[in-house]
C-alpha cells in the first residue's frame, strides 16, 4: 500500500509537465508563432549569462516568455538575505504577476543562468490577446495551472521531504526529467549555495550530498553536471 507522503514523493518528479504547445487550425492565430517572433508589443532579446532580465522592486509593465536557456528567480529580504526560489527554462513564463494589476512592482528579480533567449510582451499587449485570442488565453491559464502545482509540490517537498530528497528532485527538475521530450543530461553549472537556497539547508550538506551521489555513480560532475536517471531512486526510496 502506498502512503499519502510516499505518493508524494513519487508524484513530485512525474508530474512535472509544462504546458503544452497545441495547434489552433480553426482560426488565424497561432499562439506558437506568436511566442516565436516579435511583433506588436512584442521584443526578442538575448541575455548572456548572469545579466538580470528584471529587478525585485522594479515597475512590472512587462511578461516575459522564455525561448531558450534558464533563468532563477531570487528574492532578499528586509534584512538583505537573498534565496533563490524558482529556477525556470524553455516553454516558461516569467514574470506573469504583472498582468494583475495589484502587483504593480516586481516581487523578485531575474537573472540568466545560461545564454538565453526571451520575448518580451508588453503588458497592454499581452492583457489584450488574453481577451481577444481564447487560444492564447487557454496556453496560458494551461502554464499557470502547471506553475500553481509546482508551487504544491514544492511546499509537500520542504514538509516531507529529507534534504537529500529535495537536492535530488531539483537536479532531476533540472535535467527536465518528468516533462516531456528527452531530458538534458548534462545541466548548466549551478552554485551549491544557490542549490542549498532552494531547498532550505546549508552549503556544507548539500557538498555532502553531491559527493554521495557521485560516488554512487547517480551524477559527474567537472565543471558542467551530468545527471543520470538513477538518481529517481533517491527519491523512491523509503
Amino acid at each position: 500500500m502506498i502512503t499519502t507522503h510516499t505518493a508524494a514523493r513519487a508524484r513530485v518528479v512525474t508530474s512535472q509537465v509544462p504546458w503544452k504547445k497545441r495547434n489552433h487550425p480553426h482560426n488565424g492565430f497561432d499562439p506558437e508563432s506568436f511566442l516565436a517572433t516579435a511583433g506588436v508589443g512584442r521584443t526578442l532579446m538575448n541575455l548572456q549569462k548572469k545579466q538580470v532580465l528584471f529587478s525585485q522592486g522594479e515597475l512590472a509593465n512587462a511578461v516575459f516568455y522564455i525561448q531558450k536557456g534558464k533563468l532563477k528567480l531570487t528574492v532578499v529580504s528586509g534584512n538583505g538575505k537573498e534565496a533563490t526560489i524558482a529556477l525556470l527554462g524553455a516553454g516558461e513564463f516569467v514574470g506573469e504577476s504583472c498582468v494583475a494589476a495589484a502587483q504593480p512592482l516586481r516581487q523578485a528579480t531575474a537573472a540568466a543562468v545560461t545564454d538565453c533567449e526571451v520575448l518580451r510582451i508588453a503588458r497592454k499587449d499581452m492583457v489584450r490577446v488574453l481577451h481577444e485570442e481564447h487560444a492564447f488565453s487557454d496556453v496560458f491559464v494551461s502554464f499557470l495551472l502547471a506553475r500553481n502545482a509546482r508551487i504544491q509540490e514544492d511546499l509537500v517537498d520542504q514538509l516531507f521531504n529529507s534534504s537529500e530528497k529535495r537536492l535530488a528532485r531539483i537536479l532531476l527538475l533540472l535535467a527536465q526529467f518528468g516533462k516531456e521530450g528527452k531530458p538534458e543530461k548534462v545541466i548548466p553549472k549551478i552554485s551549491q549555495e544557490a542549490l542549498a537556497d532552494m531547498i532550505g539547508t546549508t552549503r556544507s550538506r548539500v557538498s555532502f550530498f553531491m559527493n554521495r551521489f557521485r560516488k554512487l555513480g547517480f551524477i559527474k560532475y567537472n565543471g558542467s553536471m551530468e545527471i543520470h536517471s538513477s538518481l529517481l531512486n533517491v527519491i523512491l526510496h523509503d
